[in-house]
C-alpha cells in the first residue's frame, strides 16, 4: 500500500479502538520501550507530545516515568514554527509552559531551546511503518524536515499501537528511516 492509504487505513484502525484497548496498547508500549530501548547513553530525549483526538501513543507516560526515575534525562518537546514550518525544541519543564496550537497539538509557549545537536534519542510519532524503517505520519513534513537535521548519533524510535506492515510503497530518498519501532508486541530493530 502507499502512504495516503495506509494512513487512511490506520486513522480508521485507531479511531474503532474501545477506550480500554487504547490504554491496554499504550501500556504495551511503554512498557516494552522501557525494556527494550537502552537508556544509559540517553541525557537528552526528544518526544513528541500527543494529539489526544488522534489517539497517538500516550508519550506524558514515558515522560512522567523518565522524570521520576531518569533524573539525569533532560526532556525536549517540539513546537513547530509557522513561518518556516519547521520542529523547534525546548527544554520540557512543566505543564504549564505548553498550550495547544491550532492542530491541538501541546507545544511549548516559552522555554530554553534545544540544540539539535544535543539530541541522543528521538520519538517519532508515526500511522505506520515498516521493517525498513520506513513510517507513514499525517502528511504535513514536520518530522521528515526535522529528522534530517536530527545527528547520525542519535536514535530514531518510532512508537506504534500496531505491528509494521510489509512493505510501504512510495517512499522518497529523503526520507529519514526509523532505527527502531516500540509496539504492544516488541521493540523492532530497523
Amino acid at each position: 500500500m502507499n502512504k495516503e492509504q495506509l494512513r487512511k487505513l490506520y486513522i480508521q484502525k485507531r479511531k474503532a479502538l474501545s477506550d480500554v484497548e487504547f490504554k491496554q496498547l499504550n501500556k504495551a508500549v511503554v512498557d516494552n520501550f522501557f525494556k527494550g530501548i537502552d537508556l544509559s547513553p540517553v541525557k537528552v530525549l526528544h518526544t513528541f507530545l500527543p494529539i489526544e483526538k488522534q489517539r497517538e501513543v500516550n508519550t506524558w507516560l514515558i515522560i512522567s516515568k523518565i522524570k521520576a526515575d531518569f533524573p539525569h534525562i533532560k526532556v525536549s518537546v517540539p513546537r513547530i514554527n509557522n513561518q518556516s514550518a519547521m520542529i523547534e525544541n525546548f527544554y520540557y519543564e512543566k505543564a504549564e509552559q505548553l498550550e495547544l496550537n491550532m492542530w491541538d497539538i501541546p507545544e511549548p509557549k516559552q522555554g530554553m531551546p534545544t540544540d539539535v545537536n544535543d539530541l541522543d534519542l528521538v520519538l517519532v510519532p508515526l500511522l505506520a511503518f515498516d521493517r525498513a524503517g520506513n513510517r507513514v505520519g499525517y502528511g504535513r513534513g514536520f518530522y521528515d524536515k526535522f529528522l534530517v537535521t536530527v545527528p547520525e548519533k542519535a536514535l530514531k524510535v518510532g512508537l506504534s499501537l500496531f505491528p509494521p506492515v510489509k512493505e510501504i510503497e512510495g517512499m522518497s530518498n529523503s526520507d529519514v528511516p526509523l532505527d527502531k519501532a516500540v509496539t504492544p508486541e516488541k521493540v523492532f530493530d530497523l
